[in-house]
């Protein structure tokens, strides 16, 4: 039971009761340190919960399975009240980047060709560039709002493709940063005004995007709301946020005021906007990463509109 009482060794056996993990593994999922993995794992196999072998150079670790009956059920009873938590469903989510980053492991050893194309690609041209390239599918007609823009990426990287680009923050210095980087491209009009009262007119657009920045707004409704007046009939908006999480720090270190979104929470406020939703997908989780899973979510302005 003492074993069990930390929170970070019950998510590494909800882990390890279904996979045969390395600590490099669990690092990632986990996002904590090698040796603080390795203590965890220490403690839960000086207590008889997790056993371990030994291929080549790697040491893999897993649920002892002759466990007696009573500690299973013990388990059980834990395991039970663990997986509610945000932090196991997001291990979930990164386990699954993280099989997928050993099966394309496995399949480079026995095609190597195919292995050395996905390395050579990247040399080339970047991470990320047939990502980068889905961006020529945007209608070039479009005025695409970048809200809450921040230093004006997404506004960059979406203005070449589209009629206009307009960026809003209410944060002058986070402006004259995106104002820089957007100097050279004549198709973006950089605006100052909060989110809850775009200085936007009605109908005028025909994509808002929010991104990662739903959850420092007091007052999701609102914004939604603004970004309805804004859009013309059949307009989108597209929303990238965090599902829901349990890292308080980001409250009292970056002020965020919401731990995240959760499908029917965000869904009912786009319907009070008088948006229709459309879609609620988590995003791959990228093992390197150190944050929450996100999702993206986007909404239609009904093509009747009053």
């Amino acid at each position: 039971m003492d074993a069990l009482a930390d929170a970070s060794r019950s998510r590494l056996l909800c882990l390890l009761e279904t996979q045969e993990l390395t600590v490099s593994e669990l690092q990632a999922v986990l996002q904590q340190p090698q040796s603080t993995v390795s203590r965890h794992l220490k403690i839960l196999g000086t207590a008889g919960w997790v056993v371990s072998r030994v291929e080549g150079t790697s040491r893999w670790y897993s649920l002892d399975d002759r466990l007696p009956a009573s500690a299973m059920r013990l388990w059980q009873t834990v395991r039970d009240e663990v997986v509610a938590l945000p932090a196991v469903r997001h291990d979930r989510e990164r386990l699954r980047a993280v099989l997928a980053a050993r099966r394309t492991t496995s399949k480079a050893f026995f095609s190597s060709a195919a292995g050395e194309w996905d390395a050579v690609r990247r040399e080339l041209f970047g991470a990320g560039t047939e990502l980068s390239g889905l961006l020529g599918l945007l209608d070039q007609r479009w005025v695409v709002a970048d809200l809450g823009c921040g230093t004006g990426q997404v506004a960059a990287s979406v203005a070449p493709f589209v009629a206009q680009v307009v960026a809003v923050d209410d944060s002058p210095e986070m402006l004259s940063t995106a104002a820089g980087r957007l100097a050279d491209l004549d198709n973006v009009d950089v605006r100052q005004g909060e989110l809850e009262s775009l200085p936007v007119a009605d109908d005028e657009l025909d994509v808002a995007i929010l991104s990662l920045v739903l959850h420092h707004i007091v007052d999701p409704l609102s914004v939604l709301s603004e970004v309805r007046r804004a859009l013309r009939p059949g307009g989108k908006v597209l929303i990238i946020d965090m599902m829901p999480h349990d890292r308080d720090e980001y409250r009292r270190d970056m002020g965020h005021v919401w731990s995240g979104f959760a499908e029917a929470d965000l869904s009912g406020w786009l319907k009070s906007s008088g948006l229709i939703p459309t879609r609620y997908r988590s995003l791959p989780a990228d093992p390197a990463a150190l944050g929450p899973t996100l999702f993206v979510a986007s909404a239609a302005a009904p093509e009747n509109a009053p």
